[in-house]
């Protein structure tokens, strides 16, 4: 049922044989919590909630911000209104090489090594590319949700 929310209309992307997200009332969330907008997967930055009306139940408003875009996401909902909540994961990696065409070459703890993650566009990843070339050595942090994964964070290891 909740499915559809993690794709685009462009995207058909496979899973790894789990559930992308999970349903829960939307009463339930909490500020800092992961819900789904719009299909988004969004980080809870504003939460109130309005008193039952004459006209029906509590009506929850939520303000999420895109967890890879951060773009701004609103919800309006009754709160008893079951909304899918994504299962965000956070994996740490261990820099080896950055391609030429800015694919990040990483191991994971259990020395599986991977070249599907790009680097990031911005900021970060201007920092990771300046890091590596200066012969630090970096721990890499991703999140994953819904078939996506993007970079955010770098650490120098000591």
């Amino acid at each position: 049922r909740f499915a559809n929310y993690c794709m685009s209309d462009t995207e058909f992307e496979g899973t790894d044989g789990g559930a992308d997200t999970f349903p829960k009332a939307v009463g339930a969330f909490k500020k800092n919590e992961h819900i789904m907008i719009k299909g988004h997967p969004c980080k809870i930055v504003e939460m109130s909630t309005a008193k039952t009306g004459k006209h029906g139940s509590a009506k929850a408003h939520i303000v999420g911000i895109d967890i890879f875009t951060d773009k701004k996401h609103e919800l309006v909902a009754p709160t008893g209104h079951m909304n899918p909540a994504p299962i965000v994961n956070r994996l740490d990696y261990l820099l080896m090489d950055i391609s030429d065409d800015q694919f990040l070459s990483m191991m994971d703890n259990d020395n599986v090594q991977r070249d599907d993650i790009k680097n990031d566009p911005g900021k970060l990843g201007e920092e990771i590319a300046a890091k590596h070339a200066n012969g630090d050595t970096l721990r890499i942090s991703t999140i994953k949700a819904c078939g996506q994964e993007a970079v955010v964070s770098c650490n120098v290891e000591k």
